[in-house]
């Protein structure tokens, strides 16, 4: 199912539908601000598995989820003063944050790891869902088996179609990674460069 919803405005009674969805256990995909996510509800474990099946990918790496806001986070993870400022200035953005996780992080996507990545997407669909769901959403770029990761609804339609359970269409996204920072014990690392600044976090000369 293909469900339009405006991008600036979105419609609450499509965001209900999409949220209701994501209650009885379905398979989206839906926008963010770096690329279309697919995702599941946090506590979704037979979902959570059929993500990992439907991307091919391995058990042994983590996924991450998308949260509605700093108070959200804070459930789901470890927020110093030092992170909670550091976000703060930063979300909503283009970055994924790794922290330490809380036990409200089911260990299906903490494989061997004590550390999660999350999210809270600058895009008012994404986080008009998180907030009617009142759950993370688990959050991994929509890519074909090529590897290339697909911004335009209507060719998601065709790839995935048959094989999720709602499609959101908030209209193309030219995709870009999210910026990945660590900051387990306030010590700031880079991952990953993308669509985030990453100015602030670099040494001044």
């Amino acid at each position: 199912m293909l469900l339009s919803i405006n991008s600036q405005n979105p419609q609450m009674r499509l965001i209900k539908k999409a949220a209701d969805f994501l209650r009885q256990g379905g398979i989206i995909i839906y926008p963010t601000d770096t690329v279309y996510g697919l995702g599941c509800d946090l506590s979704n474990k037979k979902g959570i598995e059929k993500i990992y099946e439907l991307k091919r990918r391995n058990r042994k790496q983590p996924l991450s989820f998308v949260c509605s806001d700093l108070k959200h986070i804070s459930q789901y993870a470890k927020v110093t003063d030092y992170a909670y400022k550091t976000m703060k200035r930063l979300l909503p953005g283009a970055y994924t944050f790794i922290l330490e996780a809380s036990r409200l992080v089911p260990k299906i996507i903490l494989p061997k790891r004590s550390t999660t990545g999350i999210r809270v997407p600058d895009n008012q669909i994404c986080l008009a869902l998180i907030k009617e769901l009142g759950q993370p959403i688990i959050s991994t770029s929509v890519k074909t088996e090529q590897g290339e990761t697909l911004g335009d609804p209507s060719v998601i339609k065709e790839y995935f179609g048959r094989t999720v359970d709602l499609i959101i269409d908030g209209g193309i996204i030219m995709p870009q990674p999210s910026s990945v920072i660590s900051l387990v014990d306030d010590n700031i690392e880079i991952i990953r460069i993308g669509k985030g600044d990453i100015s602030a976090f670099l040494p001044r000369e």
